[in-house]
């Protein structure tokens, strides 16, 4: 018997996201002062984006609707991506384990996507 998820918050893959979003937000604590407006902000914009547009389509009713939500979250994700090897990069964190978790769940949306396009 398939069992449904009744919130966004039962679903894994939106769970997996937001402990991306906490660690992003531990993770940016230590960049430079600097950095607030520019990398910062836009890492936790980026990270927050993806668990919100989760949320988002969870309540969508049409397929579509639902897909083009956790289409967007997958942008955002990338999005993600590229900061944390940008923040790598400038010598401000180590991130192989943030990307590590971009990898899973970006692989965990691209599961959920297809699930939705084949039911």
């Amino acid at each position: 018997m398939k069992t449904y998820a009744k919130s966004f918050k039962d679903l894994l893959v939106w769970q997996k996201a937001h402990r991306f979003v906490l660690e992003i937000y531990k993770l940016t604590e230590n960049f430079p002062k600097a950095e607030m407006f520019g990398l910062t902000s836009q890492l936790r914009r980026s990270a927050i984006s993806v668990p919100a547009n989760i949320s988002e389509g969870f309540k969508k009713k049409s397929k579509a609707d639902k897909v083009r939500y956790y289409n967007i979250a997958q942008g955002s994700l990338e999005e993600s991506h590229y900061y944390l090897i940008l923040s790598s990069d400038l010598g401000y964190a180590e991130t192989e384990n943030l990307l590590n978790i971009v990898d899973e769940v970006g692989k965990m949306l691209g599961s959920y996507i297809k699930a939705i396009i084949n039911s």
